[in-house]
């Protein structure tokens, strides 16, 4: 009897055991969201975007030459070849853009600009400040500048060197060509001194 009791007991401490409880499943923590970014720097990126809109073009090609464009446009176009300071002056009034800086301009001032250097006469600037008046071909009175201007003194002068001028054999020979003295200058030629003859040595008298 002894026995069956313990084993009654046994089986009742058995079933009395507390089970091990199951985990419960551990949900992954959601990511955390990058922090904001602060008043400061929201106002550095805005600085630097406004910055950005404000930069100028630092170099702008006008007339087929690239000019400073942190320059007044009055004194950066009389740097294009056949423009001078009184054109340059006369342009700038014309357009009305002589005090504003040339990396300001836009595309449409630029042409504006240019075709006020290329045609002077159709916006009111007198003939005088043309650089070739009376042209030989059409007779009228022309402004060139930049290529075409150094191109159409190529021309010019082997006109002269094919006609035999006075003008274009200077030309030819590469001697100067408006009446300079060429004495002392324009020597090219190796030695450049003067030549002397050696005094010879009185002769001995004769016994």
């Amino acid at each position: 009897m002894a026995e069956e009791k313990k084993e009654e007991k046994e089986e009742k401490a058995g079933q009395e055991e507390p089970q091990p409880e199951e985990k419960a499943e551990e949900k992954p923590e959601p990511a955390e969201s990058p922090p904001e970014k602060s008043d400061e720097v929201e106002r550095k990126a805005g600085k630097k975007h406004e910055k950005k809109k404000d930069v100028r073009k630092n170099i702008v090609r006008v007339g087929g030459k690239d000019l400073d464009g942190d320059k007044p446009v009055k004194l950066e176009i009389s740097n294009i070849r056949g423009v001078s300071f009184t054109l340059a002056n006369a342009a700038a009034k014309v357009s009305g853009l002589g005090e504003k800086k040339i990396g300001e301009l836009k595309e449409d001032e630029i042409k504006h600009i240019e075709d006020i250097l290329q045609n002077p006469g159709k916006h009111g600037i007198p003939s005088w400040m043309f650089n070739r008046r009376a042209d030989p071909e059409e007779g009228s009175d022309k402004h060139v500048i930049s290529a075409p201007l150094e191109l159409r003194h190529k021309m010019d002068i082997n006109e002269l060197k094919k006609r035999k001028t006075y003008r274009g054999i200077r030309h030819i020979q590469g001697l100067p060509v408006r009446g300079q003295r060429t004495r002392s200058s324009f020597r090219k030629a190796a030695t450049v001194g003067v030549s002397r003859a050696k005094s010879r040595p009185a002769s001995r008298e004769k016994k």
